[in-house]
Formats: C-alpha cells, structure tokens, sequence
C-alpha cells in the first residue's frame, strides 16, 4: 500500500485499560483495508497527547479507567481545534454517564459486546460525520436519566433553541426524532442539500458538535412529544 493510500485510510486510536479489549479491538480494526490503528493506551490521561501526535479520525474511547476516565479524556478531546469524532465503549447501553459524554460532543457509543463487523461499521460512519447512536438508544438513555432539575434544564434548552429561525426549528425538531436528511426533505418539502444547510446553521448557531447533540438539546426542550409521529 504507498503512503498516499495509507494516509486515506481512517486512523485510529484505541483508548482502554483492559489489554484483553486493545488486543480484540486492534484485530477488529487491523482486518479492515481502509481502517488503521495509529496508536494505544490504557487511559485517559494519555490521549491528548496521542492524538496532537497522530491526528486520528477516531477515538475508540473506554468510560471506566483508573486514572483519567473516558468522559473527562471526551471533553478535552472535544476543547482541542480540531477534534477527532470520539466512540465511547461502555459495558452498558444505560450506563448514565453516557449522556455526559454526548452532551461533551461524542459521536456515539458502543457496547463492548457489539459485533465486530459493526464495531468497524460505526468507525466508519463517525469518521463520516454521522452519528451511531441510534433514536430508541438515545430515548432509553435519556429516559434512565435521573433530572432533578427537569424544569429548569427545558428551560435553558428552549432559551438556547429561540435563536433559530422557524424552519431551523422544524429541522432540529426532526433530527431529534432521529430523521435522515433524505427523510427530513420530504416531510418538509425541502432539498436534501437545503436540510444540510439547515443542519449546519444550527449546529453554528447552537455552538454544537453533532447531530447527537442537537437531539439531546431538542429532547430537553420537549418538543418531540408533539411532534413524533
């Protein structure tokens, strides 16, 4: 493969305490022809550094680690200028501390148990810039949540939220409810390519990483209970 090929492929950097888990993750990544695994480590504290030394696409990111945990590693990850897309690996798919990595700016999650085949599938798609992290997964999680200040967090969601315009709204609205572009188009009468430009603005607008996150912040708001089909 020359040098032109390997810097297309998608690099990654695979960050979790467990050795045995490393070991299975670089085999998942190592038999797949456009996925690379640039780098290792054990903790969180490291992977700063790693990743202003390789530049991968990816970060494979463990929640529970001794020293520095995956979610304080998610947000500083995300502070850096030009992050990589972060998959955080739990044990749990209701593990509430997955929220917090979301609302940091991560792509996703995945359970350690999730097939090989897909494991590499979503690698794939964050390195893309789409999400994993599917809608009834994200409801479950939210759902699971404890919010002692339920009120207020819809609040601050709706105030964040009122800078968009009424069409911006209607698309947040939809990509809440876990809606592709294509889908979003059509029940809007809108051009794909319009959507995207939907998306971006608000992301601009609402300061935020993902479409994930714009999910999470229309969830707050409540206003997806009106507008599910």
């Amino acid at each position: 493969m020359s040098e032109s090929d390997d810097e297309r492929r998608i690099g990654v950097v695979i960050v979790d305490d467990d050795a045995l888990v490393r070991v299975g993750l670089v085999m998942m990544m190592g038999g797949a022809p456009d996925i690379r695994v640039l780098a290792e480590a054990e903790d969180g504290g490291r992977v700063v550094d790693l990743v202003e030394r390789h530049s991968p696409d990816v970060v494979l990111m463990d929640i529970r680690m001794p020293s520095v945990d995956g979610l304080t590693a998610t947000e500083s990850l995300r502070a850096l200028p030009d992050p990589p897309e972060v998959l955080v690996l739990t044990t749990f798919d209701a593990d509430e501390h997955v929220l917090r990595a979301l609302r940091a700016g991560a792509a996703g999650f995945l359970l350690k148990d999730t097939p090989p085949k897909e494991i590499v599938e979503s690698v794939r798609r964050v390195a893309r810039g789409f999400p994993v992290l599917s809608p009834s997964v994200t409801r479950r999680l939210m759902d699971r949540v404890a919010d002692a200040d339920h009120s207020e967090r819809a609040g601050r969601a709706r105030s964040r939220l009122a800078v968009l315009n009424a069409r911006e709204t209607d698309v947040a609205v939809a990509v809440g409810q876990g809606r592709s572009n294509a889908d979003i188009a059509s029940r809007l009468f809108l051009s794909v390519p319009t959507v995207k430009t939907h998306v971006s603005n608000i992301l601009t607008k609402l300061g935020l990483n993902n479409r994930v996150q714009i999910a999470l912040l229309v969830h707050d708001a409540e206003l997806l209970d009106d507008e599910q089909d």
